[in-house]
């Protein structure tokens, strides 16, 4: 794995892994407030230069507590860096919403978006139950993370899927939108499902019997699942 240091307008100095080569591919881990735990050789797509930006705020990246907003600005920053015209979005748990944020406000950057094992778009209690009933027995890495960086990520989240006009650009969205659910996940997989039937290029599947964080569990499969799922359709 290659890395680079990307400078933000505000000076903010970002980290960003750096494997491959071919067709672009940004990689977004989750959390929020996560160090970029996807940022591994064996676990970048196959046959792609990936990308992999650690958030301001946590792990080798400058900066503190942002928004959402300032969190797309990051990506645009890397990609007009690296030089790239446009690139696969792919995003895990959290960065799977951050995605989709991202191909909302830069459609003209974004290729496809690859959500595996989002949250989706909601703040709902029957989700967060069944989810917290399922948290002990749920296999979860030891990933190093900060409290203010999610803190701040989540508040603005929640701005973000209360605003009037969020479903109707979904509606209208132009960019191919993927979304995969982990068959095991103790998360829901419906506000999943419901993203694949309302963006207009848009599929959901389901890769069957692995838990949330199956890129720790069945990192082979991850691999194959991804490279797969970056490959154009048509």
């Amino acid at each position: 794995m290659d890395s680079t240091t990307v400078t933000a307008l505000d000076g903010t100095r970002l980290h960003v892994g750096v494997h491959g080569d071919g067709p672009d591919v940004v990689v977004l881990s989750g959390g929020p407030g996560c160090v970029h735990y996807l940022e591994a050789d064996d676990l970048a797509p196959q046959g792609f230069r990936a990308w992999f930006p650690e958030p301001r705020g946590v792990g080798r990246s400058g900066g503190g507590p942002h928004t959402m907003a300032q969190a797309v600005d990051d990506l645009e920053e890397v990609r007009n860096a690296a030089g790239i015209e446009r690139w696969t979005v792919l995003g895990h748990s959290w960065g799977s919403d951050l995605a989709v944020r991202y191909a909302l406000d830069h459609p003209e950057s974004v290729a496809q978006v690859i959500g595996i094992a989002g949250h989706g778009l909601h703040k709902d209690r029957t989700w967060s139950a069944q989810y917290e009933s399922g948290k002990a027995t749920d296999p979860a890495p030891d990933i190093a993370w900060s409290a203010e960086v999610h803190a701040s990520l989540q508040a603005s989240f929640l701005d973000w899927i209360h605003e009037p006009g969020l479903w109707r650009k979904l509606a209208d969205s132009p960019v191919p939108m993927t979304f995969l659910a982990a068959g095991a996940d103790i998360r829901p997989s419906w506000p999943l499902a419901q993203l694949g039937a309302l963006v207009p290029d848009a599929r959901f599947e389901t890769v069957p019997d692995v838990p949330h964080d199956f890129w720790h569990t069945h990192p082979q499969l991850w691999r194959e699942v991804v490279t797969a799922a970056c490959r154009p359709t048509t």
